[in-house]
């Protein structure tokens, strides 16, 4: 038995710029990994080419099955989530009717509830009626997140959740990431937030220039000033 998630050499193109150049990475079942890097490495690109966003080029092996070349939403329906930096809600929906959407029809029952979203982050309670337009930016990185996993995702991908949040907010971020672990969803986390980053990850994958150039443990990590000088510090 294999990783849940398996990528080996992927390569992804933007028109004729060649973003991710043989990245290679796995993810555990129940694990939390979080890919680093700057601005422009390929860090958003990776995700997107796992998703089916962006055209992988290489191999893409989820539960032991080659989903590279599949759509979207096939690779969403085989248990994969997909929280994008954009914060994609319906703004014209209310808070309940944006998670609800999240539920896969075919199964109404998973290891999520719209009871437990709210128990995990009372705010989307006291606002279940509003339209999710009127909500604060981390409301919104909320209600995304816990759209998703009324999705019952094996593995849930987020692409930046802390981007511009206030610390209050930053904290509730890092809380939900934590209690999704515990229910032995698998997290790929693309986060700037070395901090929030270090505190939950089993373990960490540096990228640069569109290929991996460091993985290891938060303690490892913490230990290598060179990866940090190089790949890290602006």
């Amino acid at each position: 038995m294999g990783a849940l998630l398996e990528v080996a050499d992927l390569n992804a193109y933007y028109g004729k710029s060649h973003i991710l150049q043989g990245v290679t990475f796995h993810i555990e079942k129940g694990e939390i990994v979080s890919l680093l890097g700057r601005n422009g490495v390929g860090r958003s690109t990776t995700i997107k080419a796992i998703m089916g966003d962006v055209r992988p080029h290489g191999s893409i092996k989820f539960n032991g099955r080659e989903i590279a070349g599949l759509k979207p939403h096939q690779i969403a329906r085989l248990g994969l989530g997909y929280v994008p930096e954009n914060r994609d809600i319906f703004p014209t929906l209310t808070v309940r009717q944006n998670l609800l959407l999240g539920q896969k029809s075919s199964k109404s029952t998973g290891k999520w509830t719209m009871e437990d979203m709210f128990n995990v982050f009372p705010r989307l309670r006291e606002r279940a009626e509003t339209p999710a337009g009127v909500l604060s930016g981390g409301e919104q990185q909320m209600l995304t997140m816990c759209r998703t996993l009324m999705g019952d995702p094996e593995l849930i991908m987020i692409d930046e959740p802390t981007e511009g949040l206030a610390p209050m907010m930053v904290e509730l971020v890092g809380q939900l990431l934590a209690e999704i672990a515990s229910r032995g969803v698998s997290i790929l986390l693309v986060e700037q937030k070395l901090t929030i980053a270090l505190k939950i990850s089993h373990r960490l994958y540096v990228m640069g220039h569109g290929h991996i150039v460091f993985e290891g443990t938060p303690a490892q990590f913490a230990a290598d000033e060179t990866v940090r000088k190089e790949w890290l510090e602006v």
